[in-house]
Formats: structure tokens, C-alpha cells, sequence
């Protein structure tokens, strides 16, 4: 399957199943902003900085976790924390949105 990152024009094939923050970083796609490279937690969901904006596909993803539910609830309901993110299908990724 193909995951598109819009800014960086940039697209990528993964596994079924893969973790959207896996594929990033497998692929040096940057998704923390300056603050996030500085706070995050590594993957385990205790931080929100790998916050991205799904532009396609959000039905190839697994559903909301409970943490992102906590970090995200003000946020559009396709924003997605990439380490809690499961990709099953093709998607379109906007790294780092605009707040």
C-alpha cells in the first residue's frame, strides 16, 4: 500500500498494519515541529507531538485510541497521533498542520 506525505511530496509503499510513525522515520519523513523534537516520547503515546492531519484515506486507519482521544479532542477528527496510528490501506499525510 502507498502512503503519500503531502509537503514532502514524497510516497512511500508499507505493510499492511504498519505504524504511521514507523514509516516516517523509516523513511526520513520529519514529523515533529521544533518543540516535539525536543519533548516527545518516543513512540508510546505519552507526549502528542506527532500530531498529523489525514487528508485521504481515513477509513484505512485503525480506530482512535483512548490517548488520542485525550490529546486530540479539540483538534479536527482527522488529526491523528502518528505512534498510536495503524495504516491498513493508502493514505494521504500532512505532517507537522497548522495549529
Amino acid at each position: 500500500m502507498t502512503i503519500k506525505f503531502v509537503k514532502e511530496n514524497k510516497e512511500v509503499v508499507a505493510a499492511q498494519g504498519s505504524n504511521l510513525k514507523k514509516i516516517a522515520s523509516n523513511n526520513k519523513v520529519d514529523i515533529y515541529t521544533f518543540k516535539g523534537k525536543l519533548m516527545n516520547c518516543g513512540g508510546y503515546g505519552q507526549c502528542g507531538t506527532c500530531v498529523v492531519e489525514i487528508v485521504e484515506g481515513m477509513g484505512n486507519l485503525s480506530p482512535h485510541t483512548d490517548v488520542e482521544q485525550r490529546f486530540l479532542k479539540k483538534k479536527p477528527d482527522n488529526y491523528r497521533l502518528a505512534c498510536q496510528t495503524l495504516v491498513n490501506g493508502p493514505i494521504a499525510v500532512v505532517t507537522k498542520p497548522k495549529k
